[in-house]
């Protein structure tokens, strides 16, 4: 039985920073807009849409080049077309702006940091401007430059070639092209007191009003287990109250998902089957993706990816780092037995749209016997024997750890016209 001091204290709005509503209001426009991606035709809301739990219900992402939302996204016509999946899958955006959160990315590739001399340890590294308020600030900015999720591909627009100069180097174009368009320059001068015209208006603004509008919008914490831990004891149905106990008790989940976010922030090796592109390292010639490894540099880090949050996670599938598994049972059987649940996989459980030009690569590091080899040997053991009835059980917990009001009745919404 998990005693009371296992539990975690319940989260409350003093647990995450401030942001400016009005500032939010802004970062809501920027967030359904296109005019963030180099091509124009791609905003942060197609994959990150609250329909699918702030993600885009896809293992791997279509993005920059893509027509569509979700599930039913495509991958484009002609010219446009995409030229790679997106190589992770992308991670729900609840509770990002918790004041105790310190690392960003399945790879932890963002962190703060004072190494720099910026606040954060990014990919950026001494580039990265000054003047971000937040760790999910800076996050912001990376998808923006990313080739294959919003900047487009090389001689299709001036961002791309800028970030291959250099990666600070597009920014001061993205915010001109803001400052100047769609009278945003003078809401930027509303919503922030050092703006004193739009032609001031940095990179940085834009980052700052993007969090402000995730952070406010995406902030749960009213789900039956806040409530249980607030005190109220009927918040959970005996499943899900007897999952609780699993969790936190014979199972040993917590062990990983522990404190109020749900997470220890560190990274672990799950032995997750292998697919898609990977995000590969400089000078990698494989399609495979080491997880942390590829941002420390240390092998004990191999294939180890970052333990996320769970809140509203019923929503957020398809789950792990690489989306390989559609379900929340499908996850948690993986966990209690990776290397059965590894052997048992098949490539038509991802959830990928078909995109023949990219079918050849798709699974082609199964094929290649050394580097099964080098990921088998970080599969970890199995966890504790549970039944069927218990994993019943621990599912249910896991959806009791889904918002009400949040999730039904946030604080912005998709604005109208926003036009998949």
């Amino acid at each position: 039985m998990a005693a009371a001091g296992d539990l975690p204290p319940p989260l409350t709005a003093a647990d995450f920073l401030p942001f400016d509503r009005d500032r939010a209001a802004l970062g809501q426009s920027l967030f359904y807009d296109p005019i963030l991606s180099g091509n124009r035709n791609i905003a942060c809301a197609h994959c990150h849409h609250p329909e699918f739990g702030t993600g885009d219900g896809l293992s791997l992402g279509i993005g920059e080049g893509g027509q569509g939302l979700g599930p039913e996204r495509t991958p484009g016509v002609g010219q446009q077309r995409i030229a790679k999946r997106i190589p992770r899958n992308a991670p729900g955006l609840w509770n990002l702006g918790a004041r105790d959160l310190t690392v960003m990315f399945h790879d932890g590739r963002l962190s703060r940091s004072d190494l720099f001399g910026n606040g954060f340890n990014s990919p950026a590294e001494e580039w990265l401007p000054q003047g971000l308020g937040s760790l999910l600030a800076a996050q912001a900015l990376f998808p923006l430059v990313a080739q294959f999720e919003m900047a487009g591909n090389p001689g299709e627009n001036e961002m791309i070639g800028a970030v291959h100069d250099r990666i600070d180097a597009a920014w001061p174009i993205l915010a001109k092209r803001v400052r100047t368009e769609k009278g945003y320059g003078a809401r930027f001068v509303a919503a922030f007191d050092h703006i004193n015209a739009p032609e001031e208006v940095s990179i940085v603004e834009i980052a700052n009003a993007l969090a402000a509008f995730m952070a406010i919008e995406w902030t749960s914490f009213d789900s039956p287990f806040d409530r249980y831990l607030a005190g109220d004891r009927a918040a959970l149905t005996p499943d899900q109250h007897a999952g609780l106990q699993l969790f936190y008790g014979k199972a040993d989940c917590a062990s990983c998902h522990s404190g109020s976010l749900l997470s220890d922030q560190k990274f672990h090796a799950l032995g997750l089957p292998a697919f898609g592109p990977g995000r590969t390292r400089l000078f990698d010639p494989y399609a495979r993706d080491v997880g942390r490894m590829s941002e420390s540099n240390r092998l004990e880090d191999a294939y180890a990816f970052r333990t996320p949050m769970l809140r509203n996670v019923a929503l957020t599938a398809p789950y792990g780092h690489n989306g390989a598994y559609a379900t929340l049972e499908a996850m948690v059987r993986h966990h209690l037995d990776p290397a059965r649940a590894r052997a048992a996989w098949r490539p038509e459980d991802a959830k990928l749209p078909e995109v023949p030009w990219l079918a050849a690569t798709d699974f082609v590091i199964q094929g290649d016997a050394r580097e099964m080899a080098r990921q088998a040997r970080a599969v970890p053991r199995p966890g504790p024997d549970l039944d069927d009835a218990e994993i019943a059980q621990i599912v249910a917990f896991l959806d009791s750890l889904t918002g009400t009001r949040s999730v039904t009745h946030p604080p912005f919404g998709v604005p109208a016209w926003f036009k998949p």
